[in-house]
């Protein structure tokens, strides 16, 4: 389990709607239908340099809705975030790019769904920088190069792959060059899973729940002490009939704590799973599956 990084290639099967949308309105470039003209250049010197408008205005309705949903019980489901923010649909041409920056305190995880076809230009990768980066230091050695793919992830903007990501994490966006065609740059929709919430599937009483955090969440407490860890932790299980809680499955983490603290953070997990899988509700109706997300701060 990747602990910055989640990729899904044939994410959406909305995709294709939603780009044959966008391809129509460009298709004759001396149209002078209203719906061309909904685009923002988003130009901040030296950072930020797109094309942009609200992705949930621009696409019909039933075609956005659909990829909506998909998006939100993806992200109840596998990080524990009941919902998503107002998404972008962003449009890169020749010039266009993000330099590194971090997204604080938008959501706990952001995503960046691609409709872009073919690859009539160079550039337009998501760019991440390297863990070991944020901690360079720790296994320097003197006699070792360095070079942009041991500091840098770069991700390719394959159609309907879906990057999803720790948006603490400096990210940008290669420079695009070689199209001004809107048709033939990077189209991506992006924004963040927000809200971190239980969910449940199944029977299983909100209250009987919410008891079992309450105790978990004064454990924690204790079990804290100072450690300085900050991220989102999320966790699976089921409860069978009898109430038991099984299967306690770790979903997603992008908690951090500094470098000689990180033996005490993976100890902090571990306690989480064991105490929740000692859970027990009493007889329930039937089956539940259960995703638990649990935040840390730090100031």
């Amino acid at each position: 389990m990747s602990r910055s990084v989640i990729i899904v290639d044939r994410f959406a099967p909305e995709a294709r709607a939603l780009r044959r949308t966008f391809d129509e309105r460009f298709a004759d470039p001396r149209s002078t239908r209203a719906d061309r003209f909904v685009w923002d250049y988003w130009h901040v010197p030296g950072q930020y340099t797109a094309l942009r408008t609200p992705a949930w205005t621009y696409f019909p309705a039933r075609a956005y809705a659909a990829l909506h949903r998909r998006l939100v019980a993806w992200g109840r489901e596998t990080l524990g975030c009941h919902d998503i923010s107002p998404p972008w649909l962003s449009l890169y041409v020749d010039g266009c790019r993000q330099e590194l920056h971090g997204d604080l305190p938008h959501g706990p995880w952001a995503f960046v769904l691609s409709l872009t076809r073919g690859r009539a230009f160079t550039g337009g990768q998501t760019l991440l920088v390297r863990d070991g980066v944020l901690d360079f230091w720790h296994d320097f050695a003197s006699e070792r190069s360095v070079e942009e793919g041991q500091l840098l992830r770069a991700i390719e903007p394959r159609f309907a792959r879906l990057i999803v990501f720790d948006p603490r994490i400096p990210h940008g966006v290669r420079p695009v060059a070689g199209t001004r065609d809107p048709r033939q740059g990077r189209l991506v929709i992006h924004g963040w899973f927000v809200q971190p919430r239980p969910f449940v599937r199944g029977p299983l009483p909100a209250r009987a729940l919410a008891a079992r955090i309450a105790e978990l969440t004064e454990a924690l407490g204790g079990w804290l002490g100072g450690l300085p860890v900050a991220g989102l932790v999320s966790v699976a299980f089921d409860v069978d009939r009898r109430g038991a809680a099984s299967a306690v499955r770790l979903l997603s983490d992008t908690t951090r704590v500094p470098r000689a603290e990180e033996r005490a953070r993976r100890a902090l997990v571990r306690r989480i799973r064991a105490a929740i899988a000692g859970w027990r509700f009493g007889a329930q109706r039937g089956g539940s599956r259960v995703t638990l997300p649990i935040v840390f701060t730090r100031e």
